[in-house]
């Protein structure tokens, strides 16, 4: 059975995220809107309050402003947990420890297998990419390809530049470089006016980068099969 808001412990309810997770309960049991709420329908808000974080942070909002949108996000995690508890498959406390124990078992370069710190830490980010690529490839030795696990609903942009990041990792050989303007601003403006010629020709510049991010990917997959 869940656990009920008015059942947490004193010492739960008392800590900030303990007081936060049975606000949420509280909600779930007495707000006919949020006990409506599944993991379907929470999915828009999900992505919403992220892009706002992105934007706070691009802006240079002040940190009041960070700090409330952080709180949205770290919301849509409340809620996604207690909707599991609600049906006895986890909670908010084995999302946490199950976050901390990856990030032990990924950065071997900073903890023990027992948590405890390394006497010394590497020097580069080279080496710690290297480490965190490695333990990635022992939890899921069933992906062969570099591109598995990159979510095929993110921008296509985005999407582009995780796959050419894993490429370049993994070896495999990158498109060749055009020249590039010197500033991210001036790079802006270079794909804003690729996205306006799209326009013009009638062409959807979203999908016709997702098509050759796909184009891209299988290359890999069919040198690979040779």
């Amino acid at each position: 059975m869940p656990i009920l808001a008015n059942e947490l412990p004193a010492d739960a309810v008392h800590s900030p995220v303990g007081e936060l997770v049975a606000v949420v309960a509280a909600l779930r049991e007495h707000c006919p809107w949020m006990g409506a709420l599944t993991h379907a329908s929470l999915v828009e808000y999900l992505l919403e309050e992220a892009y706002e974080v992105a934007e706070t942070i691009e802006a240079g909002a002040d940190e009041a402003e960070l700090q409330g949108e952080l709180g949205d996000v770290l919301l849509q995690v409340v809620l996604h947990a207690r909707l599991a508890e609600e049906r006895g498959a986890f909670a908010f406390d084995d999302v946490a420890r199950g976050l901390s124990a990856k990030m032990v078992r990924r950065n071997p370069h900073v903890f023990r297998p027992d948590g405890s710190l390394q006497e010394s830490f590497p020097a580069t980010v080279e080496e710690i990419v290297q480490k965190w690529d490695a333990v990635k490839r022992a939890e899921r030795p069933e992906r062969k390809n570099p591109f598995e696990g990159i979510p095929d609903a993110l921008p296509a942009l985005a999407r582009a530049q995780k796959s050419l990041d894993r490429a370049e990792r993994a070896g495999f050989v990158l498109p060749p470089e055009i020249p590039v303007p010197a500033t991210e601003e001036e790079l802006g403006g270079l794909l804003f006016a690729v996205v306006g010629s799209a326009r013009v020709k009638g062409f959807d510049a979203e999908r016709a980068l997702r098509g050759a991010v796909r184009r891209y990917q299988e290359s890999y997959a069919e040198q690979h099969e040779k």
